[in-house]
């Protein structure tokens, strides 16, 4: 899904060179071998030659030059959008799972004696609870595109932490992982978490290669807080950039659960840390 159409790339450097090289030509072609401008106007006309070739290759630069701007930021905000098209997919599995547990907890009540004020709001609680269900179920029509509706996986949460590590592990990297205790973690933000910890190991396993990475899970008040740290580039190791976007993505999820996504070199490697609030507290 596409929130614009892919940039094009455009360039008037090349028609109009050809443009006027056709008219010098067919001026050399119309002047004589007789008169005063016989010693004349061929250098000029060479002059104008080099003179529209020099300026189609500098139009043709600066042209390409725009439309890689172009395409950078056009690629920029794809990749937000299809983060915030995943944010609220993730989203609508975290509400209906809550609703179908309210659901059947409101359902199990039904043979249990109790008032009759208490049995008719179980009863609009589960109703209601039914009814928003089956929105949730229309929605997700529309936010997953037709080759991920048979591929539902279930949402990340931080007991998936050792796999994404250990994954890591086998392509290369050194990765040490340290969970503090978090009490209770929201689903949304342990989601968030773990699309942190993904994205910072994959950035490292292309720019820094098999390198010692140290990942971080604590509380700080009432704040997540993801903390992933490399050693820097091996040596003799050539970087293996990405298309340069999964850190904006990554940005967009932390900043919609209002919270900071920051990077920075520390000494001859790289940090990436993310602090999150957490509702659940």
């Amino acid at each position: 899904m596409n929130a614009h159409p892919r940039p094009s790339r455009r360039s008037t450097a090349v028609p109009a060179a050809a443009a006027v090289m056709s008219v010098l030509v067919m001026s050399m072609c119309t002047v004589g071998a007789q008169g005063p401008f016989a010693l004349v106007l061929p250098p000029l006309i060479v002059g104008g030659a080099v003179a529209a070739a020099l300026w189609a290759v500098r139009r043709s630069r600066a042209d390409r030059t725009a439309y890689e701007s172009r395409l950078t930021a056009w690629a920029a905000s794809e990749a937000v959008l299809a983060e915030r098209l995943r944010i609220a997919r993730d989203l609508h599995d975290i509400v209906s799972h809550g609703l179908g547990l309210i659901t059947v907890r409101a359902a199990a009540t039904r043979h249990l004696p109790k008032p009759v004020e208490v049995e008719a709001a179980l009863t609009d609680i589960e109703e209601a609870s039914r009814h928003a269900t089956a929105e949730l179920r229309r929605m997700l029509t529309v936010l997953r595109e037709p080759s991920a509706a048979s591929r539902r996986a279930p949402v990340d949460n931080l007991d998936d932490l050792p796999g994404i590590v250990h994954a890591a592990s086998l392509a290369g990297l050194r990765p040490r992982l340290t969970i503090e205790p978090l009490g209770p973690v929201s689903q949304g933000v342990q989601v968030a978490v773990c699309k942190t910890v993904r994205e910072a190991l994959s950035n490292a396993a292309r720019y820094a290669g098999p390198t010692d990475v140290g990942v971080r899970v604590y509380r700080d008040g009432t704040s997540v807080v993801v903390t992933a740290a490399d050693t820097g580039p091996v040596d003799e190791w050539r970087a293996s950039p990405g298309a340069g976007h999964g850190l904006a993505g990554l940005r967009e999820r932390v900043g919609s659960l209002g919270g900071t996504l920051s990077t920075e070199r520390v000494d001859a490697g790289f940090r990436v840390t993310a602090r999150i609030p957490d509702e659940a507290v």
